[in-house]
């Protein structure tokens, strides 16, 4: 394993070959994204195996972090496991010169969520030559420094129920996209979350607490209720004063609430990309949602987790495993998006999987034995999705004869 994953680079470049072969896909846009795998077990001295921001709310365990390019389509790229304590902001300089040594210095696009690049590695990406583009989510507290100057400009349709403004400042174009139905869906969460986070701070109004106690459930309830949290304003007691409604009280800050409902819905990009077409801003962002995915099917369908293995070789074997059962998933996702829609990968497997192969021992009377391999012949659901997918079946495996018959039990 370890000569195999000496050749992963070389791998990478053939996987890039057999997909625009087989699908015609194209590299100029890519979207990077990084997750975190857990381990249940002692905390290691050495390896990659460390403590850090657990996207499996693992903050228990020790972790290691897998960063993952794919296309827009799905199509993954490249990948590289680091150690758990990674920070995401230390890792896309490096992948970025990764990329351009595989593949040069071509025209693309790296599409990333907010938390990734910061400040000094944008500015490297607009000084590069050529400068490499970027499309990146950033904070919404920036909205609020940019907020008059969007004010004045008006909203463009880019699809149904998708409105966008363009504003360029500083060498950049920042992109103010607002969905119809995220502002449902972030309006339905606030709402509830706010009404839960009321409901509870009633209760603690009615309970006999200290000071500290008092701070502690605070501090649950904050993590619960999320940004909600800050909608309310909180008055707490002095060190020295009981705990009571007239020193324990608060309210629902009405001016912050509006600022909230106000921006619902919205999502703020950042590129140095200049007089693109916002519609394709807002498609490629959106895309973003295909590394989620990946990372969704590497540990549901896929199982790279639970990771039991204890040296960093083995951990990276088990991933690089799982890596390429991705890629033959993808790979079946998309010839079946052609040749038979409507079906998933998980569907083909489980009806393909009562196809068996059994051998068939079969004692002569000179005291050898005959061997007959033999798949069990395909149902004709079966059959119509192999035809489907235009694949055939094998021709049935000629018999064997063994020098000694095996012994019976």
């Amino acid at each position: 394993m370890d000569k195999l994953l000496g050749h992963k680079q070389a791998l990478f470049s053939f996987l890039r070959e057999r997909w625009q072969a087989l699908f015609d896909v194209r590299f100029e846009v890519l979207l990077y994204d990084l997750t975190s795998t857990y381990f249940e077990c002692d905390v290691p001295e050495t390896g990659k195996r460390k403590f850090g921001y657990s996207r499996d709310k693992r903050s228990d365990c020790v972790q290691v972090v897998i960063a993952l390019i794919v296309t827009p389509e799905g199509f993954p790229l490249a990948y590289e496991v680091m150690p758990g304590n990674t920070s995401d902001k230390t890792t896309l300089a490096d992948f970025i010169r990764k990329i351009e040594a595989q593949y040069g210095k071509a025209q693309r696009t790296w599409v990333m969520d907010r938390g990734i690049p910061t400040e000094e590695t944008l500015a490297q990406m607009r000084a590069a030559e050529p400068p490499v583009d970027y499309l990146v989510g950033t904070p919404k507290g920036r909205l609020s420094r940019l907020e008059k100057e969007f004010l004045k400009l008006p909203w463009e349709a880019v699809r149904e129920a998708v409105d966008v403004k363009l504003l360029e400042q500083e060498g950049e174009l920042y992109v103010l996209a607002r969905s119809t139905g995220r502002v449902d869906k972030e309006r339905s969460m606030r709402k509830r979350r706010l009404k839960k986070l009321l409901k509870r701070l009633q209760e603690l109004q009615g309970q006999t607490l200290t000071r500290d106690q008092l701070l502690l459930k605070l501090g649950a309830a904050k993590k619960e209720a999320g940004r909600a949290y800050g909608l309310v304003d909180i008055r707490l007691p002095d060190k020295d004063q009981a705990v009571m409604p007239e020193t324990f009280n608060f309210a629902l800050n009405r001016r912050k609430l509006r600022i909230a409902r106000r921006r619902e819905g919205s999502y703020l990009l950042r590129s140095n990309l200049k007089g693109d077409n916002p519609a394709l801003l807002w498609q490629y962002y959106i895309q973003l949602t295909e590394v989620e995915q990946a990372f969704k099917e590497l540990k549901g369908d896929l199982s790279i987790r639970p990771i039991y293995h204890q040296t960093d070789d083995r951990i990276e074997a088990h991933i690089f495993v799982a890596f390429m059962a991705y890629c033959l998933q993808v790979t079946l996702k998309h010839r079946l998006r052609a040749l038979a829609p409507g079906l998933t990968p998980r569907a083909v497997l489980e009806k393909m999987a009562t196809l068996q192969m059994v051998d068939v021992h079969l004692p002569t009377t000179d005291g050898r034995c005959l061997i007959l391999s033999r798949y069990t012949q395909p149902e004709k659901d079966q059959q119509l999705l192999l035809s489907q997918l235009k694949l055939e079946l094998p021709p049935q495996p000629p018999p064997k004869i063994t020098a000694v018959a095996l012994p019976t039990r």
